[in-house]
């Protein structure tokens, strides 16, 4: 190794030893007035790779890492630490109340982000402690044994100059005569010293839930933080900026569904094999997977018949991001005949010979069929067709089931990111910010577009995942028509998996809003949008 070599490891591990948190890196850098741009072209890296080690999600790497800290010497050199300043002169107390000071504690030196976890993948709690990053109280540990939040997931540390909370003043409590007195003060007798009451030891599934919103609160943040940079690199420009957060929507969004699954079990990157049936023949050619895609139009009206008839076309919201609550597979399919393979925790694709639809006035379950005969449907599609030939609806014969690719299931696998997307789409309506809105957008449906065979996905290959929630979507939109008919409204048309038309007084049947569980007036190109009138057929 060359003299030069050498020198450069020393000069990294003396720089190492002195790494400031990620708020001093910030605090440095804001003092020299340089942008997370600025600093980004120096070191080599990009502009979110600045605003990561600042903000402690990740820590500087080589080859990056040498300049970055060679920058934050300089800077400490020229702006320290402003000293605290000395406390007011006070009367001192008498020599005996002096207590001989105990020698400070050094904090542990962590620069790492790696959570201590067993041989089954989760992460390893242990006794609550100071979290090294945050201060936070925290039941996990790092791997090198000191507290540290699951994945990092650390709140917010209060600013410096926080007030401490205000208190009560203290007032004197009579108390019997028996007992030491105050000096000087004769006829009042000393107060008792009151025991602290301890805080409440907080149950496991209590430091779950905890462990989960702080985790939530800091994914979210990661979504406004991407958003913010697009806007400052483009100068204020809202359309470029859409459209650099829309090329990085795959690689972000799934950075947050890794970020979701810190303590999870199950490794979905170690896909299986498919079955035959879910591999395309070709690039241009779909697999043998059929998805309900309806095109429904109520048989009693026509919207070329003219008359008084008012319909109104509802938009359904974020029909994807609902439809990430669903059953998926999350071990190798296996094959089985007839109705062995299905299950109420079991889900996969399954070949059926749905029985007809007898209701031309709601949508038929399977979509629209050119083909009778068998074909392959999703867990989602076949558990809409079993509900509603099930005795609560009784509205079909049950599908025969001829075979099956099915694995135990899991309802709640993409629930965390569906829930963190969802946060960040409440805030981002909540403060009119089409940008946050339209960058939450494209995550979650490039997500589950890309889980197929995608050269802009290749952690996840899941065909039939991509299937079953497109299946679940639809299947929720058959759940809203359904529920429109019952309330007495004629379900004129439904298209996709989020478009329905309906007559009558549809907002006595549902909320109307922009929230996921709300419905909206559907605004766009064509008659049959927002409010229109029809007229009817022969019946």
């Amino acid at each position: 190794m060359s003299e030069n070599s050498v020198e450069a490891l020393l000069e990294e591990a003396r720089l190492t030893a002195a790494l400031p948190p990620p708020a001093e890196r910030q605090r440095l850098r804001e003092a020299a007035g340089l942008s997370r741009a600025q600093v980004a072209s120096a070191v080599g890296v990009g502009r979110s790779t600045v605003a990561n080690w600042e903000t402690g999600v990740s820590d500087p790497q080589p080859p990056a890492r040498l300049p970055y800290l060679r920058l934050l010497k300089g800077l400490v050199e020229i702006y320290p630490t402003a000293p605290t300043p000395a406390p007011a002169a006070t009367t001192a107390p008498p020599p005996a109340a002096v207590a001989d000071p105990e020698p400070a504690v050094p904090a542990p030196v962590f620069t790492g982000h790696d959570t201590l976890r067993g041989p089954d993948g989760l992460a390893v709690e242990g006794d609550p402690g100071p979290c090294v990053r945050c201060g936070v109280t925290t039941t996990f540990r790092s791997t090198d044994g000191h507290p540290l939040h699951a994945g990092a997931f650390c709140v917010p540390a209060a600013p410096p100059n926080a007030a401490p909370p205000a208190t009560a003043p203290a007032t004197t409590v009579p108390v019997p005569a028996a007992g030491p007195l105050v000096p000087g003060l004769p006829n009042v007798p000393a107060p008792a010293a009151a025991s602290p009451t301890p805080a409440p030891v907080p149950t496991r599934p209590q430091r779950r839930a905890r462990s989960a919103a702080r985790a939530q609160a800091e994914t979210t943040s990661q979504i406004s933080r991407a958003v913010q940079e697009e806007a400052e690199r483009s100068g204020g420009d809202e359309e470029t900026a859409l459209k650099a957060l829309i090329k990085r929507a795959i690689p972000d969004v799934m950075h947050l569904f890794n970020e979701t699954r810190a303590t999870a079990r199950y490794d979905y990157t170690a896909y299986p094999a498919l079955p035959d049936i879910l591999k395309k023949p070709s690039k241009k050619d779909p697999d043998q997977i059929w998805e309900a895609r309806p095109r429904f139009h109520h048989p009693g009206y026509s919207l070329k018949a003219p008359g008084d008839t008012r319909v109104t076309a509802l938009d359904v919201n974020a029909a994807y991001l609902s439809a990430l609550k669903c059953w998926l597979p999350i071990g190798k399919l296996e094959h089985t005949t007839g109705a062995d393979g299905v299950g109420p925790k079991r889900a996969g694709v399954h070949l059926i010979t749905p029985a007809p639809w007898p209701h031309p006035h709601l949508p038929d379950p399977i979509g629209d069929r050119d083909e009778p005969g068998a074909l392959w449907v999703t867990d989602a599609t076949l558990r809409l067709l079993q509900r509603l030939s099930g005795p609560k609806h009784g509205l079909t014969e049950a599908p025969v089931i001829h075979e099956s690719w099915t694995s135990g299931a899991t309802e709640n696998f993409l629930d965390a990111l569906r829930k963190t997307l969802g946060a960040a789409r409440e805030e981002a309506i909540a403060e009119d910010d089409l940008l946050t809105l339209e960058y939450v957008k494209a995550m979650y449906s490039k997500f589950i577009s890309t889980m197929g065979e995608s050269i802009h996905n290749r952690e996840m290959v899941r065909p039939d995942w991509m299937h079953i929630i497109h299946s679940q979507a639809y299947a929720n939109l058959w759940g809203k028509a359904h529920k429109a008919h019952l309330a007495g409204l004629d379900v004129v048309a439904m298209t996709g998996t989020d478009e329905l038309h309906v007559t009558g007084d549809w907002r006595q049947v549902f909320p109307e809003g922009r929230g996921v569980s709300q419905m909206k007036i559907k605004h766009g190109e064509g008659k049959a949008s927002g409010e229109y009138t029809i007229g009817t057929v022969t019946r």
